[in-house]
């Protein structure tokens, strides 16, 4: 993606089924689970760079030990920070991890626990501090009213739940969902805890009283139940795990599937991550052993061992996100991989017509480096085209009776170039000086390979996806120009976004994405203003409605163009005035279907239909526009 924005997180959790004493003994390391927990967030730091946190539960600590820790670090490479700092007391105890007792061994090295959560931060709300970093924690003098919380999520509702939360009679410092969902769930578990002990006053509970008590209403806790009660008026997208003082685990999936988690178990260890290859390269495992968690499940594990997994809300239709897909997730997972390989061939007949079927000057490219995959499956499509092509008119040739050696090499040489024009530098870093001087930085962030492109080629460059257009307009087109080709072509493996996400991508000011800016702009070419007026005016009228009784007023903007003529005009915003390049510059964009055809089973797509998952999606889109009208460029929900 050209454009940087902030988007999904990531999680990691492992939760060991052994003493610790055992991992020594099997595996010459105590610190086994440790370090796995350590991997599995190295392996998805692609999800967060902003901040990363652990949190571990400790079993069976005596009285005045500590059974809850948390590291968290907003610094730059806070994933090797963090195991630095919890790896370092083991490292001063040398041998003498061998040989120490379990108990002993955990009191000296405070991250040494049997239940661990990681969380890997890109920063969408609150700040890039380190207090801003998961997991949080609700802490309680009883083990079990201890809760560590860390998620992937977004909520559309937060300022209505922390409403509800004052409503409880609780006073929250913090204005975040991650703060508003851990609120509720501890309400829930406080609510949970006095429950049980009222109903143990009779029977065999009678005569309990104290730490016995306590300990027998942390057996009988229900996380479902918690769950279930915590999260009836969620509106969103979310993976959650939390952390029980007591040793108990919880992790759950939003009812439409939009948020990933998955999931792995053996006899050593129940881990679970966001992304599906990094269990597989974790705990050295094929991809059939790694199952999803479904969508409204819950995965409950207690401190005895015992394992849950049940629907805990009302499932929704599946609506998996496709940005998943498309670009957030690394593409080493194979269906990841085909999804995009196939986004780039699906775009190459609409290529094709752009570049006039001259493939043999046509030169494909991509710009670094999460679309080099799409970049592939273009090649290929291309490739495809070539030999269908060549084997017509080597055809025709046979049965004129024409066919020569010459005409043969001639009609076989009939190729698209497949070259690396272009390299970024990872060493230049704009974001640390001032905004005048970074737009002059800016053009220098890609690096070209001269002599790659000819002056009557066309140069074919793909993108992953094109959000808001301004590296493009800023740097990648005047450096592109510079190979000096006849024309310019960027392909685009993802239709234009059209409509803000709520639910993961930090994308919800409206007037920055460029197909919304295209939209208005051919409004205004039409002098149609009355449009946005109406827009703005059926937006209002829906502010005080309840959630399930809006629309999505925005589609009206881009109803009266079709998906060429928006392309089209994006293509001319593209287009920097100071661009002292005279070639022609084209766009092709992928369409709805051809995502589909892609990834049939993700159909999360509302940031390019408008078609929400969740009634809050649509409140959260008028929302923006009525923002756009006024020139307010805070946050949508």
């Amino acid at each position: 993606m050209s454009d940087s924005i902030t988007h999904e997180c990531g999680l990691a959790v492992v939760r060991l089924r052994k003493e610790i004493s055992w991992y020594r003994e099997e595996h010459g390391d105590p610190l086994w689970g440790l370090r796995r927990l350590f991997l599995l967030m190295e392996k998805q730091h692609n999800r967060g760079q902003d901040g990363a946190g652990i949190g571990i539960v400790k079993f069976d600590m005596p009285p005045g030990s500590r059974f809850l820790s948390r590291l968290r670090s907003a610094k730059r490479n806070p994933i090797e920070r963090l195991f630095d700092r919890s790896m370092q007391p083991a490292t001063k105890l040398g041998k003498k991890v061998l040989q120490l007792g379990e108990t002993e061994l955990k009191q000296l090295i405070p991250m040494l626990g049997e239940v661990m959560v990681g969380h890997l931060r890109y920063g969408t709300h609150g700040g890039r501090t380190t207090d801003a970093c998961h997991p949080l924690v609700r802490r309680n003098n009883v083990a079990s009213r201890n809760l560590a919380l860390a998620g992937n999520f977004n909520l559309t509702n937060s300022s209505r739940l922390f409403e509800k939360l004052v409503e409880y009679g609780l006073h929250i410092v913090g204005e975040s969902d991650t703060q508003a969902v851990l609120e509720r769930i501890g309400y829930m578990l406080d609510r949970e805890h006095e429950m049980l002990a009222s109903t143990m006053g009779e029977g065999s509970f009678a005569n309990l009283r104290g730490y016995e008590l306590a300990g027998e209403v942390s057996r009988q806790l229900d996380l479902v139940r918690i769950l279930r009660k915590a999260s009836s008026d969620f509106d969103g997208g979310w993976v959650l795990a939390g952390l029980v003082g007591n040793g108990d685990l919880l992790v759950c999936r939003d009812p439409a599937g939009i948020r990933p988690a998955f999931m792995y178990m053996d006899e050593e260890v129940i881990a679970v991550a966001s992304e599906r290859p990094a269990l597989c390269t974790v705990f050295n495992v094929d991809p059939e052993q790694v199952k999803e968690l479904p969508p409204a499940n819950a995965l409950v594990v207690q401190r005895s061992g015992e394992i849950t997994q049940a629907e805990y809300i009302a499932p929704l239709p599946v609506r998996r996100c496709t940005f998943e897909r498309i670009y957030f997730s690394r593409g080493n997972d194979i269906d990841i991989y085909q999804e995009r390989k196939k986004l780039g061939s699906n775009l190459v007949p609409r290529i094709l017509e752009k570049v006039d079927h001259d493939v043999e000057k046509t030169v494909l490219g991509f710009i670094p480096n999460t679309a080099e995959t799409a970049y592939m499956g273009m090649i290929e499509g291309f490739r495809n085209f070539a030999n269908q092509n060549s084997a017509d008119r080597i055809w025709e040739h046979f049965e004129a009776g024409t066919l020569t050696r010459k005409t043969l090499e001639n009609t076989l040489a009939n190729r698209a170039r497949a070259e690396k024009v272009t390299q970024k530098d990872q060493r230049l870093r704009t974001f640390i000086t001032h905004d005048s001087a970074r737009k002059s930085l800016v053009g220098h962030i890609y690096d070209i390979t001269c002599g790659t492109v000819r002056p009557d080629d066309t140069l074919v460059v793909i993108d992953d996806s094109i959000v808001r257009g301004t590296t493009l307009r800023e740097s990648i087109i005047t450096m592109l120009a510079r190979l000096n080709p006849r024309k310019i072509v960027i392909a685009s493996s993802a239709p234009p976004i059209m409509y803000p996400d709520c639910y993961g991508i930090d994308m919800s000011q409206l007037g920055r994405f460029i197909a919304f800016e295209a939209a208005v702009a051919l409004i205004r070419d039409q002098g149609d203003d009355e449009l946005l007026e109406e827009v703005e005016r059926k937006c209002l009228e829906q502010e005080q409605q309840p959630d399930e009784q809006l629309e999505n007023h925005v589609k009206m903007i881009y109803k009266p163009f079709g998906h060429e003529t928006i392309s089209n005009k994006i293509a001319e915003l593209l287009r920097s005035p100071t661009l002292e390049w005279n070639g022609e510059l084209d766009l092709v964009y992928q369409d709805i279907a051809g995502l589909r055809d892609a990834m049939p089973e993700h159909t999360g797509d509302w940031y390019f239909t408008g078609d929400y998952p969740t009634p809050g999606g649509n409140r959260v889109v008028n929302t923006a526009y009525l923002k756009w009208r006024r020139n307010d460029l805070s946050r949508s929900y």
